[in-house]
């Protein structure tokens, strides 16, 4: 008996998926009930506008240094869009998953019933385990994936772990010392790994169809973000909000910010940070060892990039 009131309550703790996105009143049933698991997860705490959380529609999955969290904010300026402020870290880390999808919904914001609800964690591209995870939750969901060159992406990531030591003062071997290894090019620095984008991208492409998987151009976004934005708004089916008004250059900072409502704001002083200077040689290595790896990526995807 006692195996049958717990496999009730198991059953029940099952997730609700939310569509890939939320159904519009003149929406049709198929498109208002996708794919679900037996059972609910519900927000018990509703706002008194009517308000609750929801299981995320769409999850900037990565790629670490490429630009999500400039992304992220990039698409807040949408009314339809509900985003998730942390890194949540529920698909890869095992601490997180074993709470289960009520906690998972725990760390979502309050959105309307037509809001697009969006987390983003970047540690989620490179993670194996992840893409099956994400499927098992909602097989619906739609994956924005932003992409920069991978050396300068390689160089961005020691930049970030740099500074980290740096702030609590701990000493940190030069990016030479990482990338190079009796005299070659060290293949097992983990950055290098985190830029082998199609290894990573077959792992997704295993569980979902690459139409389910938006590609953001991270270099593009820098350089002039508001066409960018646009196919990301199209990709998620969201009407035409953002506009070119919103996006201003900086001329301080060297990059773009935001104007949302007459108010200013910028990403953090961390973002935009310089490079350490590195031999020409080992850069031009460091070119030549990503040349077939993007050439994999640029034929498993469709498309190309304007990549060393």
């Amino acid at each position: 008996m006692a195996a049958l009131l717990l496999g009730a309550v198991l059953l029940v703790a099952q997730a609700q998926l939310p569509p890939a996105h939320p159904a519009g009143p003149g929406a049709e049933p198929s498109q208002q009930e996708p794919l679900r698991k037996a059972g609910t997860v519900q927000d018990d705490l509703r706002a008194a506008n009517g308000s609750a959380r929801q299981l995320p529609h769409t999850i900037i999955i990565g790629v670490r240094k490429g630009g999500t969290r400039a992304l992220l904010e990039m698409l807040s300026l949408h009314p339809d869009v509900a985003a998730a402020e942390n890194e949540v870290h529920f698909f890869d880390w095992e601490e997180h998953y074993s709470h289960g999808l009520r906690w998972y919904l725990s760390q979502m914001p309050l959105s309307g019933p037509h809001q697009l609800t969006v987390e983003k964690t970047p540690a989620y591209f490179t993670s194996p385990k992840v893409p099956g995870r994400v499927h098992s939750m909602n097989p619906a969901t739609r994956l924005l994936l932003i992409l920069r060159d991978p050396s300068e992406r390689v160089l961005s990531d020691y930049t970030q772990v740099f500074y980290n030591h740096m702030q609590k003062r701990k000493p940190y071997p030069s990016i030479e010392e990482f990338l190079v290894r009796d005299g070659r090019l060290n293949v097992d620095y983990k950055a290098l790994n985190r830029s082998l984008y199609h290894v990573h991208m077959q792992n997704w492409m295993r569980f979902f169809p690459l139409r389910s998987i938006h590609i953001v151009d991270g270099d593009r976004l820098i350089r002039d973000p508001f066409p960018e934005i646009q196919k990301v708004e199209r990709f998620l089916e969201l009407a035409p909000q953002i506009n070119a008004s919103n996006f201003y250059f900086n001329k301080t900072k060297g990059f773009y910010c935001l104007r949302d409502s007459g108010r200013d704001r910028c990403l953090h002083e961390s973002k935009g940070r310089a490079h350490p200077q590195v031999d020409p040689k080992l850069l031009s290595k460091l070119h030549e060892y990503f040349h077939e790896p993007n050439k994999k990526f640029f034929e498993l995807v469709g498309r190309t990039f304007d990549w060393h």
